[in-house]
């Protein structure tokens, strides 16, 4: 099995602990460092080279989607997954904005929080369940059905078969800005994978058939 390596951010020492102690109780993650600050954040980043970067929200100083921005435009970089108390729409779609692979609540029980470190190592988004719905509802509002000429471009790669990496090399985007877009594409078109997507949008004309 292969060790995921965790790095935990968060302003708060009772809260880092907690987190350390909960994911240190499940087999093949590691909690390599931690950090108090979104500065520390980068720096052990890069230093630690960690799989996954647990980052709070908001911390004194550089936030963490100031941070989390940094993180997820470096090359070869960790996952990053905001894990805050905070679940209003503009943290949300900061957050995500910035280049974060996932969303979570601090009161995900810790099997989730397991899960979704380990679903994040390999690339997947992870959403705590309400804060997927308020994604969703916010993203639709208004644009239902309306994508952009990047996020009709980024579906109709997908339908071609590329990867995420490989759509960020085609259009000279990083892979955070991939997901980024099929985000706000599963959103709009009401789906929650990367097949229902394609074939939504074929099936409404949004992109055409292979």
């Amino acid at each position: 099995m292969t060790t995921v390596r965790v790095l935990v951010i968060d302003d708060h020492p009772v809260v880092r602990t907690g987190l350390t102690a909960m994911l240190a109780a499940e087999p093949g993650i590691e909690v390599v460092g931690e950090g108090g600050s979104g500065t520390e954040a980068i720096r052990l980043a890069a230093q630690l080279e960690p799989d996954v970067v647990l980052m709070d929200l908001r911390m004194p100083g550089m936030d963490g989607v100031a941070a989390t921005s940094v993180i997820a435009a470096s090359s070869n970089g960790p996952r990053v997954v905001v894990v805050t108390t905070y679940d209003t729409d503009s943290d949300i779609l900061r957050a995500v904005e910035a280049g974060a692979t996932g969303y979570l609540l601090k009161d995900t029980p810790r099997q989730q929080m397991a899960d979704a470190v380990r679903a994040a190592a390999r690339g997947e988004t992870v959403l705590a369940p309400p804060v997927a719905a308020k994604l969703m509802t916010r993203m639709r509002a208004g644009t239902a059905d309306v994508l952009t000429a990047r996020e009709r471009e980024v579906i109709e790669l997908v339908g071609a078969g590329l990867t995420n990496a490989e759509l960020g090399r085609r259009l000279f985007i990083s892979e955070a800005t991939v997901k980024t877009h099929l985000l706000r594409v599963f959103a709009k078109l009401g789906v929650d994978d990367r097949t229902a997507a394609v074939t939504t949008a074929m099936a409404r004309g949004i992109i055409p058939p292979p």
